[in-house]
């Protein structure tokens, strides 16, 4: 399907979804948002988009033709421009363990359907709010431990010779705990300092972005020896 556009004075949402009445209702109150919008109806098309232009967020469906969801998201956080850019997945399960696989494979929050129009919004405007570097971050001069570099100034990271390719809160989530050597933090505190005021986020969600972090970062995830386990607070970053 052809992507449909609709110019408007704000940021750039890429939106995929198949059904049409969904995805002509979303398009509606972004654009009622000031946003540019750019839709795509399956999931081959949208990661072409994704792979192809800038965006500020994606807004994307699980339940997707030719490609799913789930697929799109991996691979738009391995393989495109946008690999950094804030994910908001949009499926008709309620089961926990669909949530926690869309989370795992890169989204950054995730609706049930059917959602009312002000949740929606709310979402969209809390994951705008992350997209920007934070300044106080970009003056800070790289943090070296253990073979880990976390560069704030580029916001990217390397282990030895090796790229670290990390989306927005995993990157913020790196540099708050390698910034803070041996300090514990618990999973609240995280919530607040990662993704600010957003009450749509739970512990859970701290949970699974240490996973991604330890995934990407870690040679062996399951015996860290960057990001600790505080068993009962939080984590802390080693103080190597």
């Amino acid at each position: 399907m052809a992507a449909e556009q609709t110019e408007s004075r704000g940021g750039r949402v890429l939106v995929v979804e198949d059904d049409r009445h969904i995805r002509d209702l979303v398009l509606l109150h972004l654009g009622l948002e000031g946003l540019t919008t750019v839709a795509a109806g399956t999931g081959s098309e949208g990661l072409r988009l994704a792979k192809s232009d800038p965006f500020d967020l994606i807004i994307l469906d699980v339940m997707l033709p030719e490609l799913d969801g789930v697929t799109v998201c991996r691979a738009v956080r391995r393989e495109s421009m946008n690999a950094d850019v804030p994910i908001l997945m949009l499926t008709a399960r309620r089961e926990e363990a669909d949530k926690v696989l869309g989370l795992e494979s890169g989204a950054d929050d995730y609706l049930t359907k059917p959602f009312g129009v002000r949740e929606f919004v709310a979402r969209v405007r809390a994951l705008l709010r992350r997209r920007p570097s934070r300044p106080a971050a970009g003056h800070a001069p790289p943090i070296v431990a253990g073979g880990l570099t976390v560069d704030p100034a580029r916001r990217h990271a390397r282990v030895g010779d090796r790229e670290i390719e990390l989306t927005a809160h995993e990157f913020d989530l790196l540099y708050l705990l390698a910034s803070h050597r041996g300090i514990v933090f618990s999973r609240d505190t995280l919530m607040q300092r990662v993704w600010g005021d957003d009450t749509h986020i739970t512990e859970r969600s701290v949970d699974t972005l240490v996973k991604r972090v330890r995934r990407k970062i870690e040679d062996d995830p399951a015996e860290p020896r960057f990001v600790l386990t505080v068993w009962g607070t939080g984590y802390k970053f080693a103080d190597v």
